[in-house]
């Protein structure tokens, strides 16, 4: 393990400068050797290494300059490890800060931004804390997943510190631009280290992994949007059989009946082991639970299983509009603990549309998956925050912006239902947030239906909706083999507010889709609309774009690549 190590950050910092290979090898074997030429130049075996490693980044004068200040290494994982230990004492020193000046605000929305921040900046140091940890424990035969784990994390801790100055927004005063210097050194140094890793992804993943099989043309423009139920197929049987089987015995049960253990899911929560690996199942009886409810970072691997999605079901009703709340503090559900599954359940926020933003469901837990669910509300229904998530055969409804955030999301055999919004709104569909070209971040809406709720009036052309538009930069978002109605505008695609923001930036594509409103004839003709071959389609294959499914396979939940789907049907 330890030559594992040492080899793969001696490469890391061979990437940053094309034929480095050889001096980087003899830089991570003996830090202490100086080459004839580093000699002859005056150049410290220190800052060579730095300055190689340094040269891949966004911020090479932040990269160079933080790393000499804080240490004479010329290991490069002491190097890279260095870049976030610094970022997490910056954010350590920006949540210390944000106390004081929460206090000394008069006004509630500042107050509010400061209280997010605060939570979210701690979540900022975990991804990064992550990110070290994983760089210990790196062995050579899980490169692919070892590499897709520090990118998610390190796209995490971006989020997380985006989310942070999006609290300012509608705030008085200049307090967004005294976070936005706070986080100026922290946001660098994380921005240096996934340029980073997407430098080793991109030189040396190719070679380790077989190219995908793209599908053909006809394969996609024919496959027909997955059966959420009643579906025949013998795979799909077994698997939901095993799914029954795995989550049939409960840890414990919550009844708002009394025959239960508990009456909510909050208090049934006390009993989750504190970052336990082993699967802790709760099982919630039928019924309506006005709680909110939040599963904390600590809260590792649980299971939420209801008695059905219209069934049992968690709801509120806090809002911007009613509460005045910041919108991460309006969501009925929140999750934070990695690997949760939430299955047979319904989550809800009944503030209506006079709310405005008003969320049901928050997910920030990585490798999160729902199955069987629904998530209901009208402007920013499902919060898709951060890190990587799935959902499955699910119904998601909303009016405006009512699947958005910056997680890597598959949305697989799901229902996305638009429903009424108020006079004189619009509806969209998503409103992705990836703020660099490099995260990993972007939402993938595969095999499912793009639906109007039988209240919305499709044949009032006052009311447009649309597919999604850019929330940040480099929004990213594909529709791949879904069903369109013709309620969605021509133009598929909607600007920010009306601005030219982020439309020659932004990556939106489609394809394989049916229905009415799937015509790309008049499609807006942005920069950022691409027409996507079948190979570059195929990089967002489940298999692919989940990195095989490793973390959703065996959990008892139906997961389909393209391929397999064009066999199955």
């Amino acid at each position: 393990m330890a030559a594992n190590k040492v080899a793969i950050f001696g490469l890391i910092a061979t990437l940053a400068v094309a034929g480095a290979v050889a001096a980087a090898i003899i830089l991570a074997g003996n830090t202490n050797t100086k080459t004839t030429k580093d000699q002859t130049n005056n150049i410290s075996t220190s800052q060579k290494a730095i300055q190689d490693l340094c040269q891949s980044t966004y911020y090479q004068q932040t990269c160079t300059e933080t790393l000499s200040n804080a240490t004479n290494s010329s290991d490069p994982q002491t190097l890279i490890q260095t870049i976030f230990e610094i970022a997490i004492s910056h954010l350590n020193n920006t949540i210390q800060q944000s106390g004081p000046l929460q206090q000394i605000s008069n006004d509630p929305k500042t107050s509010q931004a400061y209280k997010t921040c605060t939570k979210v900046l701690d979540d900022s140091i975990q991804d990064l804390r992550k990110t070290i940890h994983r760089t210990e424990t790196f062995d050579f035969f899980d490169f692919s997943i070892f590499i897709d784990d520090i990118k998610t994390w390190l796209t995490g801790a971006l989020t997380y510190q985006e989310t942070c100055l999006d609290s300012f927004e509608d705030t008085k005063g200049d307090h967004a631009e005294t976070m936005r210097q706070l986080l100026k050194l922290s946001r660098e140094l994380t921005t240096n280290g996934l340029a980073i890793a997407n430098q080793i992804h991109r030189l040396f993943l190719p070679n380790l992994l077989a190219p995908p099989v793209a599908p053909t043309k006809h394969q996609l423009a024919d496959r027909k949007p997955l059966s959420p139920r009643g579906d025949s197929n013998y795979y799909r049987k077994l698997l939901q059989m095993a799914s029954d089987r795995r989550y049939d015995t409960p840890n414990v049960v919550v009844a708002k009946d009394g025959s239960g253990k508990y009456k909510t899911v909050t208090e049934a929560l006390k009993e989750v082991p504190e970052r336990s690996n082993e699967t802790f199942v709760i099982h919630v009886k039928e019924g309506v639970y006005e709680e909110y409810v939040e599963i904390t970072s600590g809260m590792w691997s649980v299971v939420l299983v209801g008695d059905g999605p219209t069934k049992t079901r968690i709801t509120g009703k806090k809002s911007y509009g009613g509460d005045g709340l910041g919108t991460y503090f309006t969501a009925t559900v929140g999750i934070d603990g990695d690997n949760f599954i939430g299955k047979d359940i319904g989550f809800e926020n009944t503030a209506g549309a006079i709310g405005y933003q008003a969320v049901a469901l928050r997910v920030s837990a990585d490798k999160a998956i729902f199955y069987n669910c629904h998530i209901d509300g009208y402007q920013d229904t499902l919060y898709a925050h951060n890190h990587r998530q799935y959902y499955r055969d699910c119904t998601i409804s909303g009016t405006i912006d009512f699947i958005f955030g910056n997680a890597r999301a598959l949305i697989q055999n799901c229902t996305l239902l638009v429903r009424k919004p108020l006079d004189n709104q619009a509806c969209v569909v998503t409103a992705n947030g990836r703020t660099l070209s490099n995260e990993t971040s972007a939402f993938v809406i595969h095999g499912s239906r793009v639906v109007a709720a039988p209240e919305y009036p499709v044949d009032d052309k006052r009311i447009q909706s649309f597919l999604g538009r850019p929330w940040k930069e480099y929004s990213k978002t594909i529709f791949m083999a879904s069903e369109i109605e013709g309620f969605i505008s021509p133009e598929g695609w909607s600007p920010w507010d009306n601005t030219a923001d982020h439309l020659d930036t932004c990556w939106y594509a489609e394809v394989g889709n049916r229905g009415p409103g799937a015509d790309l004839t008049n499609r807006v003709k942005w920069p950022g609309i691409k027409n996507i071959t079948m190979a570059e389609a195929a990089q967002f294959a489940p298999t692919m774009y989940m990195d095989s499914g490793h973390w959703i396979e065996g959990k008892g939940i139906p997961f389909d690549s393209v391929l397999e789907m064009v066999i199955k049907n």
